[in-house]
């Protein structure tokens, strides 16, 4: 038999008997599906994790309460009483390149309300060089001023989110809103930025109001955290040194504050997503193997029912290799058949999750599941293969 005989007896084979063929395929479908979409989803995550960092920018650095440490089960919970005050924040911007600015922030979580509406807010209260620090960008209106810092005016910047919840398709500019029992006016709106890092909170959810009306307000004496802008990435490390000697002169120790550069925040998240994919991408891909058994089942079932064609085929010359090779190309061919849906459908659905949270979907991932589940159909096909290609001609002619 040539090769287009050989694949032309198998797709015979393969369509005569759809029933069979659907449920051989199964198990490989839904094994590589599965590969496809979990790997998409993990991929989607740490490249919406990389593009946050990106535009919060590589060349920032924090400064937080208590000793916090990113690797698993070491450090302690952050000091919810930062032992650094807004002094220090003044005092470190004095240090020097490569320190080029530095904001503090007052963070609490607040009840936005406007007539019969609320809401549930993110409240940060900062100064007029936060923007500069962290990459705050206005779509209308105006960021937080120095005069609306010097002047503790009761303003606010309120994120999209809040102002569709609050105002649906009208303008909120110069609007009054109750947050914490206080009439704040609206100068601003900020751009769509989603959810935070590692998708933490809704971004779009801030509202920002001048630190000083924060610290009236709030009744907060000292900054959550502070954010410090360096020259260059390349100058973190230099600038994380001045910072922790400037804290050390004031006689703080590691467990009062922690500084936290970006590549090492980044390097934990992506470290985890990968390990997190990795096992979701293990457990899948058993279904891959399940798959295999399946169609080295149905192979052998195949290989009993039509012993006879086997003993008539080998009557009229057809080698043992000849046997062998159309029954492994019949698995191979379920195996790539089932590969390939599953394909369509881990794509298909990972561009249905893409709507609520990022997927990517890789040609790694598609070429890696597409030879798993081609060999997978080398590996289950081959005994069942042998075990025909061995039967006796004569005794295959006389099976019942």
């Amino acid at each position: 038999m040539d090769l287009l005989e050989l694949f032309r007896s198998s797709k015979t084979a393969i369509v005569t008997n759809k029933t069979r063929s659907f449920l051989t395929t199964l198990g490989i479908i839904i094994g590589v599906a599965a590969v496809i979409l979990l790997v998409s989803i993990g991929t989607g995550l740490q490249t919406l994790v990389t593009r946050q960092f990106a535009d919060l920018g590589s060349n920032v650095i924090f400064v937080a309460p208590g000793k916090v440490s990113l690797k698993s089960g070491a450090g302690r919970p952050p000091s919810f009483t930062p032992k650094f005050d807004f002094t220090d924040v003044e005092n470190l911007r004095k240090l020097g390149t490569p320190i080029v600015e530095v904001s503090g922030l007052i963070n609490k979580g607040a009840t936005a309300k406007y007539l019969s509406k609320s809401y549930d807010i993110t409240l940060n209260g900062v100064d007029d060089r936060y923007t500069k620090v962290r990459k705050i960008n206005v779509t209308s209106g105006s960021f937080i001023s120095k005069s609306m810092v010097e002047r503790s005016q009761p303003v606010v910047v309120i994120g999209p989110t809040i102002a569709e919840k609050l105002f649906g398709t009208h303008n909120p500019l110069g609007r009054q809103i109750s947050i914490s029992g206080n009439k704040f006016t609206i100068v601003g709106v900020t751009e769509s930025k989603g959810a935070g890092l590692g998708g933490g909170s809704d971004q779009d959810s801030y509202a920002y109001i001048p630190i000083t009306t924060a610290r009236k307000v709030l009744d907060e004496k000292r900054p959550g955290t502070i954010s410090i802008l360096t020259s260059s990435p390349e100058d973190n490390a230099r600038a994380a040194k001045k910072v922790k000697d400037y804290f050390f002169r004031k006689k703080l120790t590691d467990d009062d504050f922690t500084v936290l550069e970006p590549k090492e925040i980044l390097s934990t998240i992506t470290t985890f997503l990968s390990a997190i994919t990795g096992a979701l991408s293990g457990i899948a891909a058993i279904s891959l193997l399940v798959g295999g058994i399946g169609i080295a089942n149905i192979m052998l079932v195949s290989v009993t029912e039509r012993t006879r064609e086997i003993g008539l085929r080998k009557a009229l010359g057809a080698t043992g290799r000849d046997i062998l090779v159309q029954f492994l190309v019949e698995a191979v061919m379920l195996s790539v058949l089932g590969g390939g849906i599953g394909i369509a459908i881990g794509w298909g659905m990972s561009a249905v999750i893409s709507r609520f949270i990022e997927t990517q979907v890789t040609i790694g991932s598609v070429v890696l599941a597409f030879g798993v589940s081609s060999l997978v159909g080398i590996l289950a096909g081959f005994l069942p293969a042998l075990r025909a290609s061995k039967l006796n001609p004569i005794e295959a002619l006389r099976y019942e």
